[in-house]
């Protein structure tokens, strides 16, 4: 699929934007395209720079040969890893090892990630039981937060990269954030659209910016979508208004919004980004509005230079 034309509407939002948040990695789903496609999209429409996730492995070597072989176009690709049991799960080694994974200094991991789909929060969501649910990340009811984790986030303060929460549920997702503050972690993201306007609130007074992803939005969620095992789990969507008052709750400027694209149901992410923006648009986002959280925020979350 080729994008659309610069006079689409909406195209015009994604110059010079930043879409921290797609899936073109290989995968064990079928992808609407790979790392080569999504940068050179993302060039023909104008974008500053593409964030890849991958629940198999860490992103930041996908990311490095990219701009080993594409860094030319002037589009930015970073990556990082998300603690799933398959890449290492959470522990220091697996976090070293994702800081140091690219083509020398400064190519390795800019996110450090809490599990996306191996915590107790989806677990229950996805009516999991038994052993499953006694594997999973979780924060217990006394707010203790686990070990490794506050290492990690020391690690991520560090080093200056992002400690991400993860799929969690709202209430952990604060712990988690006022934790790392505590540690001194610069760079906190949360993905908040199932969050409440309270626990949006609290993230935010922390530093920490809320994501908010067209992919909750879509028909993706309609569907099984295999993610971590053989079992086909589908997700609960969300309407456009009410994303648009949790972005308001968090507000614009401690929020970020991304496409989660990349996997075979959906457009590729620059028509999903283009489609997303129109959407926020109409719920009354204006232009600066959209801006602020499709570049400036995640600019500064990930260190991407503006031009």
């Amino acid at each position: 699929m080729s994008i659309p034309p610069a006079s689409a509407p909406g195209m015009s939002y994604l110059k010079g934007a930043i879409d921290c948040h797609m899936h073109t990695c290989p995968h064990i789903n079928g992808r609407s395209i790979n790392v080569f496609e999504a940068v050179r999209q993302a060039h023909a429409a104008g974008m500053r720079a593409i964030g890849l996730m991958d629940n198999f492995a860490i992103s930041s070597g996908y990311a490095a040969l990219a701009n080993q072989e594409l860094g030319h176009l002037g589009v930015e690709v970073f990556g990082g890893i998300i603690m799933q049991p398959i890449c290492g799960g959470i522990t220091m080694e697996a976090a070293r090892s994702a800081l140091k994974l690219g083509y020398g200094p400064g190519t390795g991991s800019r996110y450090i990630s809490l599990p996306t789909h191996h915590t107790r929060y989806v677990a229950e969501r996805e009516g999991r039981t038994g052993a499953y649910l006694e594997s999973v990340f979780q924060i217990p009811a006394s707010g203790r937060i686990p070990e490794p984790v506050p290492e990690i986030m020391d690690l991520c303060a560090a080093n200056n990269v992002v400690f991400d929460c993860g799929h969690v549920s709202g209430r952990e997702a604060v712990l988690l954030c006022e934790a790392g503050k505590r540690r001194g972690v610069k760079r906190l993201r949360t993905h908040a659209t199932r969050y409440s306007d309270d626990e949006l609130r609290a993230i935010t007074a922390t530093g920490g910016y809320c994501e908010f992803s067209f992919f909750v939005l879509s028909h993706a969620t309609q569907v099984g979508l295999t993610h971590v095992d053989s079992e086909k789990h589908s997700s609960s969507g969300a309407t456009i208004q009410v994303m648009a008052q949790k972005i308001r709750a968090a507000t614009p400027a401690h929020s970020i919004v991304s496409t989660d694209c990349g996997v075979f149901v959906l457009p590729p992410p620059v028509e999903g980004f283009r489609e997303f923006l129109l959407l926020l648009e109409s719920e009354g986002f204006s232009p600066a509005e959209l801006r602020v959280m499709n570049t400036t925020n995640p600019a500064a979350l990930f260190n991407i230079a503006l031009g």
